[in-house]
């Protein structure tokens, strides 16, 4: 358990070295794109991932850090948190509290996808009527597909089918991310592509 004032001090740590390696060009065009945090430092996520390895990963500095209206700390609570301290109920509670499609992009990347629950709740969130857990759900099926992971039959059709059901409106945020997951399922071999397309001609009709 790390004491208030350790975790005041690494905090004050990571802002100083965050201001350090600010980019005020990109931070100027993200804050015109529409991210309306605080403060916005404009690092970028390698040089995050970087700086991400010279911290402690800790349960008290992540959550910390997520609680900050502050882009890059957003970032990097999934870089910090450990993976045995994100159960689903957890995960849960982030979603809920995600403002940006990046957000869920970096924490389902760095995170949630080395989850135990990652499947499970991946196809429980494409089901969700709220639009950043169907973003994080498809995020997090194409890692898993990414990784190797093949879905049964059942998963299959509840994929395929809540996937058709959202490429019908393609320019969403939703959708976008459930293409990605639909390229990812296509790779994993010829029965899955052939799924793919066919999916795809009946959403085209």
């Amino acid at each position: 358990m790390i004491q208030t004032d350790e975790l005041s001090e690494q905090l004050r740590l990571i802002k100083r070295t965050l201001r350090g390696v600010m980019n005020g060009p990109v931070s100027a065009s993200m804050r015109e794109k529409g991210l309306a945090y605080k403060v916005i430092f404009g690092v970028e996520l390698p040089r995050l991932l970087e700086l991400s390895r010279e911290w402690p990963h800790s349960y008290e500095l992540a959550a910390a850090l997520w609680k900050e209206n502050i882009r890059e700390c957003r970032l990097l609570a999934g870089m910090l948190m450990p993976r045995e301290r994100m159960d689903a109920e957890l995960a849960t509670l982030w979603v809920e509290q995600m403002h940006y499609v990046e957000e869920a992009e970096c924490t389902v990347m760095y995170l949630f996808s080395h989850e135990p629950w990652a499947s499970v709740k991946a196809y429980e969130w494409i089901a969700s009527s709220e639009e950043m857990f169907q973003v994080c759900g498809y995020l997090l099926l194409a890692r898993l597909f990414m990784a190797g992971a093949v879905p049964g039959e059942r998963d299959t059709d509840e994929f395929l089918d809540q996937t058709a059901s959202v490429m019908r409106t393609p320019q969403s945020l939703v959708a976008r991310a459930a293409g990605k997951a639909l390229v990812k399922f296509m790779d994993l071999g010829q029965k899955q592509e052939l799924a793919g397309e066919r999916m795809l001609r009946e959403v085209s009709l």
